[in-house]
């Protein structure tokens, strides 16, 4: 990381609702700002009853992580079991929920910190698979992003989303020593 300041991690619980909900929010609209509206939509995640309340599940389940710079989130990981709508592993796994990073600290490795710690924490659990789905829409710069994090794609996926275009998604594997 090039910031001089120290990057903590820290267990996340229910009253860090608002600062997932706020780094959701700023990356929605630094997708919209580019163009990239396929993936998380135009409208602030605090503004929708149903991304407020996964927002409410991710911190209240056990398995959120948060990134700090001077004690303020900058990261959010969510670690657990896989959604409904990806293809089931064929082994034990961990899987990623959510990776969201404050785009004010872009390219400063947040991201792949937390990834990292998703890896050790499956390490801890004696699981060899560490699985994630992403948006594969658009130029696809999300799933090679993922794959320059030592990721593999495996599975496309299409979420129908009933009023909306289909959400294409892909998911990536990553296997660990």
């Amino acid at each position: 990381m090039s910031d001089q300041r120290s990057l903590g991690l820290r267990p996340g619980g229910p009253t860090d609702a608002p600062a997932v909900l706020r780094l959701l929010d700023d990356a929605t609209a630094w997708l919209a700002a580019r163009g990239r509206t396929g993936q998380w939509g135009t409208e602030a995640a605090s503004t929708d009853p149903r991304r407020v309340a996964q927002a409410e599940a991710w911190t209240s389940g056990g398995g959120l992580w948060l990134a700090t710079l001077d004690d303020r989130p900058v990261g959010a990981l969510v670690v657990g079991t896989a959604t409904e709508y990806v293809p089931p592993a064929t082994e034990p796994e961990l899987y990623v929920n959510l990776l969201v990073t404050d785009r004010a600290h872009a390219g400063s490795g947040i991201g792949g910190r937390l990834l990292a710690h998703a890896a050790e924490l499956a390490r801890e659990r004696g699981l060899g698979l560490l699985r994630v789905d992403c948006y594969a829409g658009d130029d696809g710069a999300l799933v090679r992003w993922y794959e320059r994090q030592g990721f593999t794609a495996t599975d496309l996926f299409t979420v129908e989303r009933p009023g909306r275009d289909p959400w294409p998604g892909q998911v990536l594997v990553r296997r660990l020593p």
